[in-house]
């Protein structure tokens, strides 16, 4: 596989979003304050590693050659999130370190962008 592979984009997005959800499952305490965020009170964050991990495995099951639609959703979707994520912390609901998941989401969107482009 070569950079310009939407394939190995995505698959290396969601080996990431999936090591981020069982960090999420198994050690928020251990995480969110390292965040800026308070360490969990209740279960969510934890419901929110298994969405995680599910998601990630979603990315790299799914990747596959060929699969422009599926390419092009992810990026829209993590466009999304790092606007969500910027839009939190502009207005005061999160610390602004919680930026830095959005920017890795806004990366991995500009390189699947990249790889569909050089494979048209």
């Amino acid at each position: 596989m070569k950079i310009a592979d939407p394939v190995l984009a995505s698959r290396v997005f969601g080996v990431y979003l999936a090591a981020n959800g069982v960090g999420f499952f198994l050690a928020p305490a251990l995480i969110l304050p390292r965040l800026g965020l308070p360490a969990p009170a209740d279960e969510w964050i934890r419901i929110v590693g298994i969405l995680t991990t599910i998601l990630g495995m979603y990315f790299v099951y799914c990747a596959r050659p060929g699969e422009r639609r599926f390419f092009q959703a992810t990026v829209i979707a993590r466009l999304m999130f790092f606007s969500g994520v910027l839009s939190l912390v502009l207005v005061g609901l999160a610390p602004p370190l919680l930026v830095l998941f959005g920017l890795i989401d806004l990366a991995g969107a500009g390189w699947t962008q990249y790889a569909l482009h050089k494979t048209s």
